[in-house]
């Protein structure tokens, strides 16, 4: 079992930054892929962004790349999420997920562990 406990949330104004954590718990975290959802008020939960088991391939979704960044750090059983230039639209319940095979996944449903959430909220 992994479990994952995300950090990092809060209230900034449109144009700031937040910087998102989500450590794991075991011994294989670095042999997992990762990956960053959300659910915004009144929709369904996207992919953010995913990152494989070593860092060298990564997925930003079209609507946050140039904006936000995905990294790990193995050694600390944590992998980030930077958010730059947020926008109202950002607003949302930040999940962070964990898949126990090391190839980069997108798609929901391929997740094996899931966080309890973390609120961003972007203010004008």
């Amino acid at each position: 079992q992994v479990q994952l406990v995300e950090s990092g949330g809060g209230l900034v104004q449109a144009g700031g930054s937040l910087r998102l954590s989500c450590a794991a718990s075991g011994h294989t975290f670095s042999t997992y892929a990762m990956g960053w959802f959300r659910r915004a008020p009144g929709k369904e939960r996207e992919s953010v962004a995913a990152i494989n088991w070593n860092g060298d391939s990564r997925f930003l979704a079209r609507s946050v790349k140039g904006r936000f960044a995905i990294s790990r750090d193995n050694a600390k059983n944590t992998v980030y999420l930077q958010m730059n230039n947020l926008k109202l639209e950002d607003t949302a319940i930040y999940y962070c997920a964990a898949r126990s095979t090391p190839e980069i996944e997108i798609r929901e449903a391929e997740f094996d562990y899931w966080g309890q959430g973390t609120q961003v909220t972007v203010s004008s």
